[in-house]
């Protein structure tokens, strides 16, 4: 009966799965960043994740298209891009399919966040994933744009910036905190760079901002 309690919990918060397993991998990739199996399955669990929650949050006939005609493809090159990470047309086409992924699966989750006034404990969880899912978007965006114009990020280790790098970027740059070592010099970045940081503004302005004016409204 425990076990059954715990898992009709766990089902009834797609988002706090979804912000766990994101969280899971910012944690476990640096001890399996040498490891092409540890990559892929936490890559995959990642985007099992992802579909999974915002599957649960929007169940409409769009939402599930979209996440089909992205997810699926972007889920293969998941398995493709530990094995061929130095190959750039695997690294691009990875680029070019989670990005417009995440942002959708953000864009879903953002509706799902304002779609009534009344704020449940799996918003507040959401809240947090739809964070992680536009920082996790950005990364591969980064990824895509070192492809295409080399050299476009710099660190004290040189030019090429591994994917857990450049998501290190994207966090720091989207919590506006600067604390990365990490820098844009190509123009193309930088403007990338520029539009996350916009991001993260508008997102701390008017989506955590309405939270917590919700929030009071109904303590009040």
């Amino acid at each position: 009966m425990i076990v059954k309690r715990r898992l009709d919990q766990l089902v009834a918060h797609p988002s706090g799965m979804l912000l766990a397993a994101q969280l899971l991998q910012v944690l476990a990739w640096p001890f399996l960043d040498g490891s092409v199996v540890g990559q892929t399955l936490l890559g995959v669990i990642g985007m099992l994740a992802v579909g999974s929650a915002v599957l649960a949050v929007r169940r409409t006939p769009l939402v599930s298209r979209v996440v089909l005609v992205l997810g699926a493809p972007a889920m293969v090159l998941t398995l493709l891009e530990p094995v061929f990470r130095d190959t750039d047309a695997i690294v691009l086409a990875s680029g070019l399919l989670h990005t417009p992924f995440y942002f959708y699966v953000s864009y879903a989750m953002l509706r799902y966040l304002l779609h009534d006034d009344e704020v449940t404990t799996d918003e507040y969880f959401a809240t947090g994933a739809a964070f992680t899912v536009v920082a996790w978007g950005f990364a591969y965006a980064f990824a895509a744009v070192q492809v295409v114009w080399p050299n476009s990020f710099s660190s004290p280790a040189g030019f090429d910036q591994s994917w857990f790098e450049l998501l290190y970027l994207s966090f720091s740059t989207l919590t506006s905190v600067g604390l990365s070592d990490i820098v844009a010099v190509g123009a193309h970045a930088r403007s990338i760079v520029m539009l996350e940081m916009m991001v993260g503004v508008f997102y701390i302005a008017m989506v955590v901002a309405r939270m917590v004016g919700l929030t009071m409204m109904r303590k009040r």
